[in-house]
Parts: structure tokens; sequence; C-alpha cells
């Protein structure tokens, strides 16, 4: 058997006996000596080049992708007897680190900082003596109201660790109820939600339900004083409602890891967006434990046992 690994990321997999790695340039499609593979791992390449492939690889029993969102291998147009698995839980820790760190960014007003840094100006609003809750500020996750929306394997690694600096944590899922301990609520209730939300982290996946998912209703249900940080897909803000949104003083900030448009356009308006922290998609990019999920997904493959993370077609 024999199962094509990509450039780029170093992947050293334990195989089973009879199983040979060849490793492939994920910047181009697969060459035409190596389109007789059994199993396909798929990270950084482009969604045209696996469409080149997807119909010319006779022997192909398996995808895996190391992304946590399977889109573009879905949008590739394998066929539906291939097996096609995700990369759920291998991004856990680094998103959440940057979610993380652009929660904070906004609360403890970093930007600010940089623009005063550059000026050479020592800003007395942002240091000295500070109120801990000010009056129509959030400036501090403690006693904070966080929504995440997209309460799956990354937000439920998030929510504790906003938990344990004094957010009260609440998620956001197609149905109500808990998951890890959490309380959730379903998206058909999210515009109440919101009214009460100070910080509001996306973690949506790309699907056509979730396009502009936080369009210009919702954004208009924050309170003034709420910050948004999106750390899924691009595809699931309508931009324009949020520069709106911005510019009108509507909602205290923003930080976007991911834009409709990627890279985003020199001359898009979101870079000089007021109160806007952009970042260039680099939350993820780094898959945590890539070659356990790997190795095992193969060797279940060989057992006919069930696969870890199957995308559901």
């Amino acid at each position: 058997m024999k199962i094509l690994l990509p450039d780029s990321v170093p992947l050293d997999p334990t195989l089973p006996d009879g199983v040979r790695a060849v490793m492939y340039d994920a910047t181009a499609p697969v060459p035409p000596e190596h389109r007789d593979a059994e199993a396909l791992v798929v990270w950084g390449g482009s969604g045209e080049h696996l469409a080149e492939v997807a119909g010319a690889m006779p022997n192909l029993r398996w995808v895996q992708t190391l992304a946590a969102g399977p889109d573009s291998v879905l949008a590739a147009g394998f066929p539906d007897d291939i097996v096609i698995t995700s990369g759920v839980g291998l991004h856990s820790p680094t998103v959440t680190e940057h979610a993380l760190a652009l929660v904070l960014a906004l609360l403890r007003r970093l930007p600010q900082a940089s623009e005063a840094q550059a000026a050479h100006r020592w800003d007395r609003r942002i240091g000295g003596v500070q109120p801990l809750h000010p009056e129509g500020k959030v400036t501090t996750l403690i006693g904070a109201r966080v929504l995440v929306w997209g309460f799956g394997n990354i937000g439920q690694t998030l929510a504790p660790v906003l938990q344990s600096l004094g957010a009260t944590v609440r998620g956001v899922a197609r149905s109500a109820g808990e998951r890890a301990g959490f309380d959730v609520v379903a998206e058909e209730d999210v515009e109440a939600e919101l009214a009460r939300t100070d910080v509001l982290v996306m973690i949506l996946p790309s699907t056509p339900a979730t396009e502009k998912a936080l369009d210009a209703r919702r954004l208009a249900a924050l309170p003034d004083h709420a910050y948004v940080v999106n750390v899924g897909r691009g595809s699931t803000v309508d931009e324009d409602a949020l520069l709106a949104a911005l510019t009108d003083g509507t909602i205290a900030g923003a930080a976007l890891d991911v834009t409709a448009v990627e890279p985003l356009p020199e001359d898009s308006p979101l870079w000089d967006a007021p109160r806007l922290l952009i970042t260039p998609h680099a939350a993820g990019g780094r898959p945590v434990g890539a070659d356990e999920l790997v190795a095992h997904n193969l060797r279940a493959l060989l057992e006919s046992r069930e696969l870890r993370n199957v995308v559901e077609r």
C-alpha cells in the first residue's frame, strides 16, 4: 500500500508493515507516477490541485486532511466511496492560544498602546490608575461575559482557559444543552444572547448555513462596548456590516484572523477600519498530533475499523 504525505509539514507516522510512504510537493498536483496511491494526506495545498486529481486516482480509498475544516477537500469532488477524515483537534491548542491573544489584546488595548509607542507618547488613558470596570467599557476578562459561537473542539478547549481568567463563558451551537460543562444556546436564540455579551468569539466552519452568520442584524444586537474576534472562517462574518459597525462605533472593536478573501487585498477598507486588529490567518497552521492521527486512521483503514474524524457527506 502507498500513502502520500505532503512536504508542507514534517510528518513521520508509524507505518504498518507493507505500507510505503511517499512525500509529494504540496504546492502542485499529485504527480502521475504516484496517482496509484491508496491513501492521501493533505495539508497546505490548493483546492484546484485537489480537484485536478480527485477523479484521477483509481486506487484511492482514503483522504486525510490535516485542516480542521474539510471544505477544500469536499469541494474537490472526490468520489463518494472515498473516506474523508478531517484534522479536528489538531489545531485546538494553537487556535486557543491565538484567540486568547486577540481577546486580551483588545481588552488590554494593545493596539492603542502600539500606536502611542510609535508616536513616542506615554498614554495615560491606557496605563496608570484605572478602574477595574469603567463605565461603558470592558477592559478585563474578570467578570466578562464571553460567547463562543461554534462550540466544537476548539471552542471547548478555549472556554475553560477564558473561565480560568474570570470570564463567564457560554457557547452557541445548532442545538442547546451542555457541552464540556458549559451552557450552550441554540443558534436560533443567538440574538438574545448577543445582547448580553461583552466578547464574541467566532469559531464557525465555512458552510452554506454559516455564510455571513454574523450579519448587520446580529452585530446590532451586541452592546456598544462589545468586541468581536473571528478565528473560524472569514465567510462567516459580513465584512461590510462589520466595517459599518466599527465606523459607527456600535461595537468597541474587533480582531480578525480570517477574512472572506485571503490574502486580504491591499485595497480592502478593512486595513484602515477603526479599532480593528488583523492577523494573517495565523491562529492554526501547525497541526499538533498529526503523526498520531495519520497512523491511527491508517491502521483503522487496513483493519476495516472506524476511522477518526470521518466527514459525513
